[in-house]
């Protein structure tokens, strides 16, 4: 089954603000979670939400897999030193 990725509007600003030649680093590596949400090398984080993180080069991103629906939707993308700050 293939999932649907979709964006919160602050991850999809938090996308946009990256740099155009790294979007497009990041983009098929996003694509490949489409396919496959529970890839060897995600954390599912504490919490009741049902959030996982998985590093992407220098890049963290936090997102929800919606089974029921198939959706994965992407909350959070930054530097992997700034994503836990508030």
């Amino acid at each position: 089954m293939i999932y649907t990725i979709e964006f919160t509007s602050k991850a999809e600003r938090q996308f946009k603000k990256l740099p155009e030649q790294l979007q497009k680093k990041l983009t098929p590596k996003l694509d490949a979670l489409a396919k496959t949400p529970r890839p060897s090398g995600i954390k599912k984080l504490e919490g009741g939400e049902d959030l996982y993180r998985i590093h992407i080069g220098d890049y963290c991103f936090i997102y929800q897999i919606q089974d029921d629906q198939l959706i994965l939707l992407v909350i959070k993308i930054g530097d992997r030193k700034e994503i836990y700050k508030k």
